[in-house]
């Protein structure tokens, strides 16, 4: 194990891969170590994260973005989540048919994962990988997410800063959003920009965010990009640069990391909670406190509150039986 970190610490490919392979697929303690070896060596990196709709250019956008970072000797982990088969459980598009001209690039790093059928569209291994690259010392993560809808929200609990990529001619594009992704964006970016229509969007999402209600004095800005000819990237990595100023400043990247770690250790505990009592129900008692159920004699909310107490008695090494 020791060996391995010091190997993802030193960015080497093969190890890091071979980690978020191991977080996707491996064994529970396994991974439960790697992670809490490569811990002490995280929260270093400033995570971005790609939503929008399918088609809005994200990939292409993240391929422009490694450009300009590289240029300015920053080091870039990508982690795009893309939609699961239901043949093997990976993802559908890989890294390989991906920001090609990066491949060979030790400076950057590139990953697909399958979204695992997750509603937000990011997996626990999604939070799991980007602390990898976290720990091998990247400067800026880029999680990309499969597409938006109303539950598609699990961005905002991952990145540090959330930009929304939206297109032109795309429909009814601003209804759809107001349900719920407009509200975690820290930043806009009108994609596809020399389409026509371009300036209408533009002009609906600033009256949207002139009547919004904006937590911390920060009002998103809205960046116009055409991503295929690397227009806008210089403007584009002002604003998002502008948004960690202030949230150092404001005192709000702390705050958010502190509500991501919470999240994360009650998500930990749910799922140790969820095996525990996964492995309760397999008691031969359990099927007759059921039966006396059905037949009217106890009341279900009794029989919890007694296999509660019970499994707590488990827990705590005790034996609360009366």
């Amino acid at each position: 194990m020791n060996a391995w970190v010091r190997d993802i610490r030193q960015r080497n490919r093969r190890a890091i891969a071979r980690a978020i392979t191991c977080l996707e697929s491996g064994e529970e303690r396994k991974r439960t170590a790697l992670l809490e070896a490569l811990y002490p060596y995280t929260g270093r990196a400033w995570v971005i994260g790609w939503t929008g709709p399918p088609g809005a250019g994200k990939s292409t956008l993240t391929d422009r973005m490694i450009r300009h970072l590289r240029k300015q000797g920053r080091t870039v982990g990508v982690i795009a989540v893309d939609p699961t088969s239901p043949f093997t459980g990976g993802a559908l598009l890989g890294d390989r048919v991906r920001m090609t001209a990066h491949t060979l690039d030790e400076g950057v790093f590139i990953r697909s994962m399958g979204s695992r059928g997750s509603l937000g569209g990011l997996s626990r291994a999604t939070g799991e990988a980007v602390r990898v690259l976290d720990a091998a010392g990247y400067d800026v993560i880029f999680v990309e997410t499969v597409g938006v809808g109303q539950s598609e929200v699990d961005i905002m609990h991952l990145a540090d800063t959330v930009a929304l990529v939206v297109t032109p001619g795309a429909g009814d594009t601003i209804q759809v959003f107001k349900a719920g992704v407009m509200e975690i964006a820290d930043l806009f970016v009108v994609n596809k920009a020399d389409l026509d229509g371009a300036r209408k969007l533009i002009a609906q999402l600033e009256e949207m965010l002139d009547i919004a209600k904006h937590d911390h004095v920060w009002r998103p800005p809205v960046v116009s990009t055409v991503s295929t000819r690397g227009q806008g990237m210089d403007r584009l990595w002002e604003a998002l640069t502008a948004h960690r100023d202030f949230l150092e400043q404001s005192g709000e990247w702390n705050r958010r990391r502190l509500r991501r770690l919470r999240r994360e250790l009650l998500a930990i505990m749910e799922e140790r909670l969820h095996r525990e009592i996964q492995s309760w129900l397999s008691r031969p008692e359990v099927a007759t406190d059921l039966d006396r159920v059905e037949r009217r004699e106890i009341g279900p909310h009794q029989v919890a509150d007694q296999w509660w107490g019970q499994i707590r008695g488990k827990s705590d090494g005790g034996d609360h039986s009366e």
